[in-house]
């Protein structure tokens, strides 16, 4: 039997929004996000909380921070006061900088631990600066698909 398209556009709003918020973001910036993804037109600013159940607070805490990770854009209507809000031309390939950029802080803040580790250590410094390592390479590989996406 066929899913009602709704349960699964819920769903998939959903399971963006626990995405995003495993990654540090507010679900609800993951739900707007998911739901902006789902329509792929400009939605109102009062749509979005509306349609998400959710206060105009958390829309507007929830856009502010994916229009600053240039994910979204607010966007106008000729003769419509209201806001709008839209997938950014270049989002994905935001996305994808983003996570190469968490990549490379996570290296640094290990080579700074391994800075701390005594020469007296060798084992522990080889597997610290190894780890260091993993991390800067994925954060080179994933900012060469970025620049791929362009």
């Amino acid at each position: 039997m066929t899913r009602p398209i709704e349960e699964i556009r819920d769903e998939f709003i959903e399971k963006i929004g626990l995405l995003m918020q495993s990654d540090g973001l507010p679900r609800t910036a993951g739900r707007v996000m998911g739901l902006l993804v789902w329509k792929g037109d400009a939605i109102a600013f009062c749509d979005l909380a509306t349609e998400l159940q959710v206060s105009r607070g958390s829309i507007s805490t929830a856009t502010r921070i994916l229009i600053d990770r240039h994910m979204i854009r607010r966007v106008t209507k000729p003769g419509d006061r209201q806001d709008y809000f839209q997938l950014a031309e270049k989002s994905y390939e935001s996305m994808v900088k983003d996570l190469s950029m968490k990549f490379r802080r996570r290296s640094e803040e290990l080579c700074a631990t391994l800075n701390g580790v005594p020469e007296s250590e060798p084992e522990i410094r080889e597997r610290v600066r190894a780890y260091s390592i993993m991390l800067d390479s994925l954060s080179k590989k994933i900012a060469e698909l970025a620049d791929e996406m362009v």
